[in-house]
C-alpha cells in the first residue's frame, strides 16, 4: 500500500490512504478537499524522496471536523520563592481523513 509524509503546522506526517488524524487548525470547511504537497512517497520497495518536494505528487484529504483538544496546563513556580503560576490551554485541531495519494 502506497505511503507518504506531509508536512503541516510544523509538523510531519506519515499517511496512507484511509488514515485519520489530527493537524493544527486549518481554515477550511468541515466537508472540503484539501491538498498537500509530499516530501517523500513510497509504495512496496520504491522510495522517492524530495528535495524539499516530489515533482508532481500530492495527498488529498477530506476534513471531518474542527474541534479543540484536551486541556493542556502549563505549570510555573520558583521554589522557595511562593511564587505558582497555572495557565490552561486548549488547541484548536482539525480532523482529515486521506482519500487518496497521486505521485
Amino acid at each position: 500500500m502506497a505511503y507518504a509524509v506531509i508536512k503541516t503546522g510544523g509538523k510531519q506526517y506519515r499517511v496512507q490512504q484511509g488514515t485519520k488524524f489530527d493537524v493544527e487548525k486549518l481554515d477550511a470547511p468541515v466537508d472540503s478537499e484539501i491538498k498537500f504537497d509530499v516530501l517523500l512517497v513510497g509504495e512496496g520497495e520504491t522510495v522517492k524522496v524530495g528535495a524539499p518536494l516530489v515533482a508532481g505528487a500530492s495527498v488529498t484529504a477530506k476534513v471531518l471536523s474542527q474541534f479543540r483538544g484536551p486541556k493542556g496546563v502549563a505549570f510555573k513556580f520558583k521554589r522557595r520563592k511562593g511564587y505558582h503560576k497555572t495557565k490552561g490551554y486548549r488547541r484548536s485541531l482539525t480532523k482529515l481523513e486521506v482519500t487518496s495519494i497521486a505521485g
